[in-house]
């Protein structure tokens, strides 16, 4: 059916079922994929439980940072679990198809996901900012009641516009094909599946994505210039790598994050194509997840100490 076939007036769309191709190009290597995704998965699973645990457990954590940082792989745990599973399911059954009400929950909650990372780690980069730039004040500002409001915030803020904006984009018509060529129900592949004029939904999408991306991203920034400028100024070089030493690991983890999602969703329309999508997605959705709890255990000696106490307490 053609574009022009679909009445203006009609609101119902033309498709009711929508169909995952995934990584169906790759034919002879389902079985393979199948067994690195669920390693991968297993992997996010302990690793980010174990951030969880020993934040938990350890007395020597119990600073906001460290809530942040269980926060954070709380989130990541549900983060990969709104895409992976389909994944794994979609390999071992090569059943591809998904619901209209299964596709649009999947990108709903992704969204949604998505905006409290992005606002998580700007809460975290804001932690760091007065820790290191104000540190007298610390625990005054950065107290219980203000790390939990923090925290609710970031999961709950995005939840409302995540949601208008899924409604908006599953009450388009789809009559182009019902096939996504994506591992999960995004945003650009979505669109390109929608017939009629698509302007003011690709406007919305950018103008969000400005909202929950590039804002939080831009106040990183800004925090992280502050840190960096009082590090510089502090009168040892022990002090200097110690600060330094807090601050990297959630740089590295930012960058990772927000230059995915940043050129995923902000790139001309006319430089997206299905497999730079795919890719780039990966490192959002499976790659940063996976590698979170690394970097934050193995560039913090706090938490690598906390670790190796509970294991030799475990093997006791």
């Amino acid at each position: 059916m053609k574009c022009e076939d679909v009445k203006a007036d009609d609101n119902t769309s033309t498709i009711k079922q929508f169909v995952l191709l995934g990584f169906s190009d790759l034919p002879n290597l389902q079985r393979l994929l199948f067994g690195v995704f669920s390693t991968i998965y297993v992997i996010i699973l302990i690793g980010n439980s174990l951030v969880i645990t020993i934040t938990r457990l350890d007395k020597a954590l119990q600073k906001p940072m460290y809530f942040f940082l269980a926060h954070l792989s709380s989130l990541e745990i549900c983060y990969v679990s709104v895409t992976l599973p389909r994944i794994l399911v979609n390999l071992w059954t090569q059943d591809r198809s998904i619901s209209m009400l299964g596709c649009a929950s999947q990108m709903c909650f992704f969204l949604a996901l998505g905006a409290t990372e992005c606002f998580l780690l700007t809460v975290m980069a804001y932690d760091r900012y007065v820790a290191i730039c104000n540190p007298l004040h610390y625990l005054l500002v950065m107290n219980q009641k203000m790390c939990i409001q923090l925290a609710v915030g970031s999961w709950i803020g995005g939840v409302p516009v995540q949601i208008g904006q899924t409604c908006q984009i599953f009450s388009l018509h789809f009559c182009n094909s019902n096939q996504i060529n994506h591992f999960f129900c995004d945003i650009p592949p979505i669109l390109r599946l929608a017939c009629g004029d698509l302007f003011v939904h690709e406007i919305s999408v950018y103008v969000l994505a400005m909202l929950f991306v590039t804002l939080p991203f831009v106040l990183i920034l800004v925090s992280y210039s502050k840190i960096i400028s009082t590090i510089l100024k502090l009168p040892t070089t022990r002090g200097r790598a110690k600060a330094f030493s807090t601050c990297s690991s959630h740089l590295l983890v930012v960058f990772l994050f927000f230059g995915s999602a940043t050129i995923t969703y902000l790139r001309p329309k006319s430089n997206h194509s299905a497999g730079t999508d795919r890719l780039l997605s990966l490192f959002y959705t499976t790659v940063t997840p996976m590698f979170n709890p690394l970097i934050y255990s193995l560039r913090n000696k706090d938490v690598t100490a906390a670790l190796r106490k509970l294991l030799l307490k475990k093997m006791a």
